[in-house]
């Protein structure tokens, strides 16, 4: 048994991890603070961005990993994967401070995480394909729960401050939900219809696996055609589940984010 499965056996497999309710706890304080107004010097916005977008990636994770283990994966309860300890999921630098930086210097909300899922204990096409998309259903779920409220007018009482601050995450996280599902091996979307592609295929794609993100964004930022392609997306879809008011409160949000270029 290695030091892994020992630490994480019995009830301990799936206690939720402190880390997991201090991030919670982070991302309540910073968005009560902005409902009342207080903007903690102008950085009120970026504090609960990034706590709570490092939520919906811990979320994310889990998804994938609470569907492989009900699919038959039990090995990723002994790794951890179902405490909601952020730490667990991969490299700390490649899947969170990496999503962290890109969101601080493009406003785009990059894929991070990842779980080590051992397919092979997983025998219905099916329930692979499920595996890949309940992260990506757990990101809806991030979007929807920001993008519901600015769309339906419940923050009626709410500083601006708080809006612009939900509608702005939100948006991301319709950015790493679109990009998440694009069939393209790495991502999500390709390990949705991997299992159904045949052996020969599945080996072929595979060289080009570590490659997929970087293809992504080489292709949003050098060709405009698909970069006009991707916003345009991304906004058709972000203002579909916040309002027509999105444009306008997301744009507030990266300008008020980066609140040391102001």
């Amino acid at each position: 048994m290695t030091a892994v499965t020992s630490q994480y056996s019995g009830a301990a497999r799936f206690r939720p991890s402190p880390v997991f309710g201090m991030l919670i706890a982070m991302t309540a304080l910073f968005g009560a603070l902005l409902w009342r107004g207080q903007d903690l010097g102008g950085a009120g916005i970026f504090l609960f961005v990034v706590a709570g977008w490092v939520v919906s990636l811990t979320l994310h994770e889990f998804g994938h990993a609470l569907v492989a283990y009900v699919a038959g994966d039990r090995s990723v309860a002994e790794k951890g994967y179902l405490t909601l300890d952020v730490r667990r999921y991969a490299d700390p630098g490649t899947s969170l401070i990496l999503p962290v930086v890109i969101l601080l210097i493009g406003g785009i909300g990059l894929p991070g995480g990842a779980v080590w899922i051992n397919m092979g204990l997983i025998r219905k096409p099916a329930m692979r394909s499920l595996v890949s998309a309940a992260g990506p259903l757990m990101t809806l779920g991030c979007a929807l729960l920001c993008l519901v409220p600015v769309r339906s007018g419940w923050l009626g009482s709410a500083d601006p401050s708080f809006v612009v601050g939900l509608a702005f995450l939100g948006w991301i996280q319709v950015i790493a939900l679109i990009l998440n599902l694009l069939p393209v091996p790495g991502l999500d979307g390709f390990g949705i219809v991997e299992p159904h592609l045949s052996a020969r295929t599945r080996r072929s794609i595979a060289p080009f696996r570590q490659y997929g993100i970087m293809i992504i964004f080489v292709a949003i930022w050098l060709l405009p055609p698909v970069r006009d392609r991707f916003w345009d997306l991304t906004d058709a879809v972000s203002n579909r589940l916040g309002g027509t008011s999105l444009d306008a409160l997301k744009s507030i949000g990266w300008n008020e984010f980066r609140f040391w270029q102001r």
